[in-house]
């Protein structure tokens, strides 16, 4: 059926490209009437048309999961595909047999301009590709993605809420966070800077790569109320094993989220197995662990990353956040959410590359 769906749209988009070159006319269609305007992850003003009724994605960075929440799933149009994301494909339908006009700064254009969106969601780490797109006349609306901080995440729900009609979700949404937050820093209120725990998020590994300060990496372990090991280096890089040991970290955390890194608990016993990590705190501990996955990674950003930030922070701290149960959360945040009767069977896959589960 999605290969139907591709043929359909590449030959639409063949008789859109052929129908404008014999008319002698731009293959840019006129714009939408401006009625609204936003101002995106960028700082730009992007106009609006009043009805959003076709969108196309061009970002990973839980840009779909946003949309299908704020009740825009149906609205989509083309997106990247969403096969590493079973449950997410499960709850939206529709969104399996959705196209793919590409992403970041390989898009699509024919196909993107054959299917008239009224918006595009893209993400801030591919500005040519963004350019591209604005000179077709659609409006780009770029989003954090993994650049985001948890404040601008909170404004990026907003804004979507905004442009989809779902300014009631929205801050229902931002409230859910900022409540769920405040729990975590009201229970290890007690802990000193000094004695939080130090966790090094590796990204791809071993070798390492890992996020700074600047990235969502370290405000995922922040917000969870440990220290993250690779602060200093502001942005993304690579990681010697002598400069992981200098830092030490009490805890490892493993992404999911990259192809090297598929089969996190594989991970974890590449990093326990080799030479030259076993001094390490963490390794000498046993506490290094994947990153759950729900509809989406639960250490990216995403409406669903406040149960990965709420998972972290208990992996840390068990005692001070021992009342809080994440199979309980869990399952209330995609009925709340999601609209979603979230089983048992399903809440444990979560967790199928974790290694150890603590709900």
């Amino acid at each position: 059926m999605r290969e139907k769906i591709r043929t359909i749209v590449a030959i639409v988009t063949g008789l859109w490209m052929v129908f404008m070159g014999s008319e002698g006319l731009s293959a840019t269609p006129p714009p939408s009437p401006c009625v609204k305007t936003v101002v995106d992850r960028t700082g730009a003003q992007v106009c609006l048309p009043a009805a959003i009724n076709r969108i196309v994605i061009t970002c990973y960075g839980g840009a779909s999961h946003e949309i299908a929440l704020f009740g825009g799933s149906r609205k989509v149009v083309a997106q990247p595909s969403i096969d590493r994301f079973p449950l997410l494909a499960k709850i939206y339908e529709n969104f399996v047999d959705v196209p793919d006009a590409g992403a970041f700064d390989n898009v699509n254009l024919e196909t993107i301009l054959a299917l008239q969106p009224d918006v595009v969601f893209a993400g801030i780490v591919s500005p040519q590709g963004n350019q591209r797109i604005r000179t077709l006349g659609i409006p780009v609306v770029v989003l954090g993605i993994g650049r985001a901080d948890i404040d601008n995440l909170l404004k990026e729900f907003t804004m979507v809420g905004g442009i989809l009609g779902a300014e009631e979700t929205a801050a229902a949404l931002v409230a859910y966070w900022n409540d769920r937050l405040s729990l975590i820093r009201n229970r290890l209120a007690s802990i000193p800077e000094e004695a939080r725990k130090k966790v090094f998020y590796g990204t791809t590994g071993p070798p390492f790569r890992t996020e700074g300060g600047l990235w969502w990496g370290h405000h995922f372990i922040r917000a969870a109320g440990g220290i993250n090991a690779a602060q200093e280096i502001k942005m993304r890089g690579g990681v010697t094993p002598e400069q992981l040991l200098l830092w030490n970290p009490d805890v490892i955390i493993i992404t999911t989220n990259h192809s090297q890194n598929r089969q996190g608990s594989g991970m974890v016993g590449d990093i326990r197995n080799h030479p030259k990590y076993r001094n390490i705190a963490a390794v000498k501990n046993n506490a290094m662990f994947a990153c759950p996955i729900g509809t989406f990674w639960w250490d990216r950003p995403s409406p669903e990353a406040i149960l990965g930030i709420l998972w972290l922070a208990k992996t840390l701290y068990p005692r001070q956040m021992e009342a809080l149960s994440i199979k309980i959360e869990t399952k209330r945040f995609f009925s709340r959410f999601y609209h979603y009767a979230l089983s048992d069977a399903e809440f444990n896959a979560f967790f199928s590359t974790v290694g150890k589960v603590n709900p």
